[in-house]
Formats: C-alpha cells, structure tokens, sequence
C-alpha cells in the first residue's frame, strides 16, 4: 500500500512540475481550489443568514393548503379527485370521501404534521356514510 502512496505522490509531482506545463496545471489547480472554497464559504453563510433571521412566518392561507396537499396526496393511493382541502388561518379543513377509516385517520395525521398548520378539522368520510357535520 506504501508504494502506491508513493507512485501517486511521483505521479502528481510530475503532473504538476512539467516543464512545459506545469506552470499552467498549478495555475488551473490553485483556482479550483479557490472556487470551492468560496462556494463552501457562501453555503455557509446562507445557513448562518438563515439561522439569524429566526424562524419564517407562517405561510399564507393558499400556499399552506397546497403544502397539505402535497403531503397527502404523495400517496398513489389517495383518491386526489374526491378530497378537497381549505386553510383560513392555520386550520386546515379536510372534506371529501376515502374507502376506510384508516385513511381518513391517516390523512389528518399527515395534514397536521405540516408546518404551519395549526389545527385540522377532519370533515372526511366512507361512501355510503354522511359527512360529518362543521364544528
């Protein structure tokens, strides 16, 4: 293992110490090395930005009903069409009907697990079932 060290180690000496192009190689090899500290430098200053600024508002009515949405509907399963999803003020109401309870009981979970949503009114029901009634 100690002569491969050493054969890439001549290797790269003499990939660098060229005479002819040597030069240029060190060249190109300082400025990458430049470019990914500045990138990594300003990763980092991103998540610092972001640390300092403190938590973000909560989204506004629209977008926190699409990003339940997006949650519940991940699942190929869900009935997209039959489901219906409204937000006013952090509470999400879900309307609409799914094949078991399990699904219903599911949904509300994924829905609340939602940044942002404050509460969930869970107004989905069985075929068959009537749906149950606005608080």
């Amino acid at each position: 293992m100690t002569r491969l060290r050493y054969a890439a180690l001549g290797a790269a000496l003499a990939y660098f110490f060229d005479p002819q192009n040597g030069r240029a190689r060190r060249n190109e090899g300082i400025k990458r090395v430049v470019r990914l500290s500045q990138k990594g430098r300003g990763r980092l200053t991103a998540k610092a930005t972001a640390l300092r600024e403190g938590p973000k508002p909560p989204p506004n009515d629209v977008t926190l009903a699409h990003q339940v949405e997006s949650e519940i509907f991940r699942d190929p399963d869900v009935p997209k069409g039959q489901i219906n999803v409204n937000a006013e003020e952090g509470k999400v109401v879900l309307r609409g009907e799914v094949e078991s309870a399990e699904m219903i009981e599911e949904l509300a979970s994924k829905a609340r697990k939602v940044q942002g949503v404050q509460e969930v009114e869970n107004l989905l029901h069985r075929p068959g079932e009537p749906a149950p009634m606005h608080h």
